[in-house]
């Protein structure tokens, strides 16, 4: 009889995540109940309109949000729970076996200390390595992630970088310490077109090079179409749709993905024809109704979406839905936004 083999375990699986913030108004529900796991070498994309949940949650694994706000649930990395362990022992997790590329890399650098230290500080803090060691690895990572002229940059401010080099800058640093885990939150939206494209395939080069998991979080379906294994859907802090990205892509089951595709430009769209809007907007995340927060918005809505509302199903070999009525595939005919 032949033995069986265990699936790998999970590098990230997240569990009920729920993250309360206060404000003014009371308190938001800015994530609620989310729950996913990540693969060793897996890259998952987190798509959804502003407002959706996709950075808090991201902000929450790293442990960085506000102080008035407060969290529960899981966040299990290799085995640990990274919620439940003292702050000096998450320290020792984050910027070593995971690690963040921000959004604006303007904000994120420190305008005042040049790059080398910027580069080299998380190495010699996590890996103890020397000051000539650092330098030496700083030189290689700036050559990894396509800096010209290395030896000159280490030297430069922040300020003295164009905005695609910055990104870059930001990159190497997240990659120092070589992580288990690498979340990127819309790492590319202060740069132009062109920009963007490097910045996403060397992201997507480097994962696949070292093997290393990635969530790349963007609000631009194409982002994560060619660069993503897995896509994960969210919708006003909740989950709406996982599973493959080719499937999510070509044939989406919940109807806020389907309406999302269908609102997204195509590269066959024609510049007159105006795209479909999703009627209405985002809950108010004070308040926001029970059962599927989507239904207000929904044409197939019925009292049963609010009362009690969908459960995670599954409706493909990687492919799951929280949906009352989900789209019969294949559903999606308008343009092929995957490897756009």
């Amino acid at each position: 009889m032949t033995p069986t083999t265990s699936p790998p375990a999970p590098v990230l699986e997240v569990r009920d995540l729920k993250a309360l913030i206060g404000t003014g108004r009371g308190v938001v529900r800015a994530v609620d109940g989310v729950t996913f796991s990540l693969g060793r070498g897996e890259a998952l994309g987190v798509v959804g309109e502003s407002g959706s949940g996709k950075s808090v949650t991201a902000k929450a694994i790293m442990g960085l949000l506000p102080h008035h706000s407060g969290c529960s649930g899981e966040v299990l990395f290799q085995g640990r729970d990274l919620l439940s362990l003292p702050r000096k022992q998450r320290e020792e997790v984050w910027g070593k076996r995971i690690a963040m590329v921000f959004q604006d890399p303007g904000r994120s650098l420190n305008p005042v200390v040049r790059v080398q230290r910027q580069l080299t500080e998380g190495m010699r803090k996590h890996l103890g390595v020397g000051r000539a060691e650092s330098r030496e690895r700083a030189l290689g990572l700036l050559t990894e992630v396509g800096v010209p002229d290395p030896e000159k940059r280490l030297r430069n401010y922040p300020h003295e970088l164009s905005g695609g080099m910055r990104q870059r800058v930001m990159i190497a640093i997240a990659l120092a310490c070589e992580p288990d885990l690498l979340i990127a939150d819309e790492p590319t939206t202060a740069l132009d077109v062109t920009v963007q494209r490097q910045i996403l395939d060397l992201l997507r080069r480097i994962q696949r090079d070292r093997g290393t998991s990635m969530i790349l979080i963007s609000h631009d379906l194409a982002v994560v179409a060619g660069r993503t294994d897995r896509t994960a859907v969210m919708y006003a802090g909740r989950l709406a749709e996982i599973g493959a990205t080719r499937q999510v892509f070509a044939a989406p089951r919940h109807r806020y993905t389907h309406a999302l595709l269908g609102a997204a430009p195509t590269i066959d769209h024609h510049r007159h024809t105006p795209l479909r809007l999703i009627p209405g907007s985002l809950p108010d995340p004070v308040a926001p109704p029970g059962g599927c927060r989507f239904a207000a918005r929904c044409s197939a809505a019925t009292p049963e979406c609010t009362e009690p509302g969908p459960v995670l199903a599954r409706v493909g070999s990687d492919h799951d839905v929280v949906c009352c009525h989900p789209v019969a595939a294949p559903a999606y005919t308008g343009g092929d936004l995957v490897g756009r």
